[in-house]
């Protein structure tokens, strides 16, 4: 009996672990078998995984191979553990010598004529590898640029299973650039180009500074949806952490550009507002995939027309706007994302939607019932709420705004202030601090908190209110260069949750 072995990297969810695939020859009826708890679509490896090593000049052994992929208790699934299954059958039956496979991991999904094929996760698959004390890691080509990311690591591309195990009897020396030209980021428009809403492009910028969530509501064509889509043009850039990490959340779901291996702005997703739970959350068969609020992750998640959406589906936020991670539970475990995402809603303020409110034929009633939808537990959640009214035309014939390179570097100011603040606790936002950090380590006088005494006496805010609006406080001091908010702060945080039509 004679034995292969080498080693692949396995994902569950938004984890992953190295696998050990062990291919052992025996005496027999030819046949190749697979174990380890795999799922049907990892068992359709064994017919590429067969026509690929045949079709790369070597004999497939006419003897029983079987094939395990430990631990048993780990879900696997995909197509990128076909490289490390046609490795380890080379290796049993002596094709490609063994010394090198200790220290390397293999990833790629094998065509029929025995060419590699990209797969996603390869980033944190990577990650892994060198976190487990792995030297080397194989990856198909394409993903060289993704794969090259990770440090302390020496990363080589393939383009065939031919070539990896010429690399193997030390033959060749594999590729450590892709020749894929890189594709330029898309462009962001500017601030400048939106007329009139100063109040609407303060509140914006409040939020990029402290990263709060915001509800705009207003007539159509009034400038929601241009003020939405200019809000990651006012953001600073990802730190090279926060990179790694959105950039790993987007290798997982496949949404990675070729010539675009790292994420280096705060992504923008805006789902239709017919989209589903599953979509919106994350999910599908066995371990679920990570949804719209998880590759808005650092970003901006903005839900256009989120009046029209079902109460289920907007419900279905509450607990990763409160907790900053999405847990999903399935049939092969639970799954969990990260998610700490900018909620942006925007809506109009009834069915008819007018340009003014005036003219609206809509009953009291009616539009109770639209704005409905968004239940009191999930705006308790949205610091921020603005009423968007058509400007004048004395705004039509003004010069251009402010643009967002300048709001943008006061933005970059204020969560530099709040990181240095922050930093010893692990925070670096002021939306991310607990709220009994603020009321205890972090409380303000009691001038300043006279506001709150008054609208927690009238009940007009609950306790999960008071926290966001100290937040918001926070920002509002960072955006002035203060020391600690004033009474002034705190009272115009507190304003900016009563507007917006929702009491």
């Amino acid at each position: 009996m004679s034995l292969g072995r080498c080693h692949s990297v396995g994902l569950n969810a938004f984890e992953a672990g190295v696998i050990e695939v062990q291919a052992s020859l025996s005496q027999g009826l030819p046949g190749f078998s697979l174990s380890g708890n795999v799922d049907s679509s990892l068992r359709e490896a064994r017919d590429r995984v067969r026509a690929a090593i045949s079709n790369s000049g070597v004999k497939f052994p006419e003897k029983k191979v079987t094939v395990n992929l430990a631990p048993a208790q780990m879900p696997k699934s995909g197509s990128g553990h076909d490289l490390a299954l046609a490795v380890s059958i080379l290796a049993a039956t002596d094709a490609v010598p063994t010394a090198k496979l200790d220290g390397t991991i293999f990833l790629g999904e094998l065509a029929l004529d025995g060419r590699l094929r990209p797969v996603r996760g390869v980033l944190p698959a990577v990650i892994e590898a060198r976190n487990a004390g792995f030297a080397r890691a194989v990856v198909p080509i394409e993903s060289v640029g993704e794969a090259t990311l990770v440090r302390d690591i020496e990363v080589g591309g393939a383009h065939s299973l031919s070539e990896v195990s010429s690399w193997l009897r030390g033959e060749c020396v594999l590729d450590t650039v892709c020749e894929i030209r890189p594709v330029p980021a898309d462009p962001v428009a500017d601030m400048a180009d939106v007329i009139g809403q100063s109040e609407a492009r303060h509140v914006l910028e409040i939020a990029a500074a402290g990263a709060h969530h915001v509800m705009m509501t207003g007539p159509p064509g009034i400038g929601k949806t241009m003020l939405a889509r200019r809000l990651p043009g006012i953001l600073p850039p990802l730190e090279e952490e926060e990179s790694l990490e959105v950039t790993a959340l987007h290798s997982i779901a496949g949404r990675l550009r070729p010539g675009q291996p790292l994420i280096t702005s705060p992504p923008f997703v805006a789902p239709h507002h017919s989209t589903s739970t599953t979509a919106l959350i994350g999910g599908g068969t066995g371990i679920a995939r990570p949804g719209a609020v998880s590759l808005a992750h650092r970003g901006i998640l903005f839900l256009d027309e989120c009046a029209e959406m079902g109460p289920k589906v907007l419900d279905s936020l509450r607990q990763p706007l409160e907790e900053g991670e999405v847990r999903i539970s399935r049939r092969d475990g639970v799954a969990t994302y990260p998610a700490r995402f900018q909620l942006l809603l925007a809506a109009n303020p009834c069915a008819c939607a007018p340009v003014h409110d005036v003219d609206c034929v809509c009953s009291a009633v009616v539009r109770r019932r639209y704005l409905g939808k968004l239940s009191g537990p999930l705006m308790d959640r949205v610091d921020l709420r603005v009423q968007m009214e058509p400007p004048g035309n004395a705004a039509l014939m003004m010069a251009a705004e402010e643009s967002s390179a300048d709001i943008r570097a006061r933005v970059t100011t204020a969560r530099s202030a709040a990181i240095e603040r922050w930093r010893e606790h692990g925070w670096r936002t002021n939306s991310e601090v607990p709220g009994s950090a603020l009321r205890q380590q972090f409380r303000l006088s009691p001038k300043a908190l006279r506001p709150v005494d008054v609208c927690v006496r009238e009940g007009r805010v609950t306790t999960r209110g008071v926290d966001r609006a100290l937040r918001v406080a926070w920002t509002l001091n960072d955006l002035r260069g203060g020391d600690v908010p004033t009474e002034t702060d705190v009272a115009q945080a507190l304003l900016y949750r009563d507007r917006g039509g929702f009491r």
